[in-house]
């Protein structure tokens, strides 16, 4: 069986304490048939020092943005394009709005999400939106700037089943984390059981957001294997045909050829 986690941050682990090194991580995570991730940026410098402690290995790839809550830092479009254009980065982001946070910064909020768009759109690299707060702004900017051109997904699904329907309508997939495991997300769960299984990612969103049984602890990408074994009974579908489905789903909307992934 075959696990991808679509979106964590290992570089924020804690590698004092619970983890030895990427290594580690990684070794934890096939132990558990989690064999490929995706890590996502959350500012430029953050980018570049993300990469220099993952280093070049065939069971990770890379997206390269700026979080909406970080609009205070100091970066510009130009160093996003040149650092996007990289091969082993393979989307945008994370990017979008978050109000929920931060309301001083919608401008500059919606200003990056633009431009992330249509980065991906010129280097045909797909969008991975963060929304908190925000659904009708972020529904409106993804169609203005025609974002179905190069694709994306929202990820951390924690909308409802009319939203989901909209983004489904736009030829977006949709993440689900470990937030659907918590006991008061039932209406995650019936936006997870309403989108259709060629459409959704599971993803860890580590080291936050850790699913039942591991809450308030640190989360990490070998519990990816928690997210797709709920999601599953969900579904009303084996955990290999999960694995089966998110691992081609991951493959088609990053541009990563199923062999190639599989391979590594």
């Amino acid at each position: 069986m075959f696990l991808v986690d679509s979106h964590c941050h290992l570089d924020g682990l804690d590698y004092e304490k619970l983890h030895q090194d990427v290594s580690d991580v990684l070794a934890k995570a096939a132990a558990r048939d989690v064999k490929f991730m995706l890590a996502v940026a959350t500012t430029l410098p953050g980018y570049t020092s993300m990469r220099q402690l993952i280093g070049n290995r065939p069971n990770v790839a890379f997206s390269c943005g700026v979080h909406p809550l970080n609009q205070d830092e100091a970066w510009d479009f130009a160093d996003l394009r040149r650092l996007a254009a990289d091969p082993r980065v393979v989307a945008m982001g994370e990017t979008g709005l978050d109000y929920h946070y931060q309301q001083e910064t919608k401008a500059q909020q919606q200003a990056s999400f633009r431009e992330h768009i249509r980065i991906g759109r010129d280097l045909n690299k797909p969008v991975i939106v963060h929304t908190r707060a925000a659904r009708e702004d972020t529904l409106s900017i993804l169609k203005e700037e025609q974002a179905e051109t190069c694709g994306g997904v929202l990820h951390c699904f924690t909308e409802d089943r009319e939203t989901a329907e909209k983004l489904l309508d736009m030829g977006f997939y949709i993440s689900f984390s470990g937030i659907v495991t918590f006991r008061n997300a039932e209406s995650i769960r019936e936006a997870a059981r309403y989108v259709p299984l060629d459409r959704m990612l599971v993803e860890t969103d580590s080291p936050y957001l850790a699913p039942v049984p591991y809450r308030g602890k640190e989360n990490q990408p070998a519990w990816t294997r928690d997210v797709a074994e709920y999601m599953a009974v969900l579904k009303g579908v084996s955990i290999e045909e999960m694995a089966e489905a998110t691992t081609q789903n991951f493959s088609t909307l990053f541009h990563v050829p199923l062999a190639e992934l599989t391979d590594s």
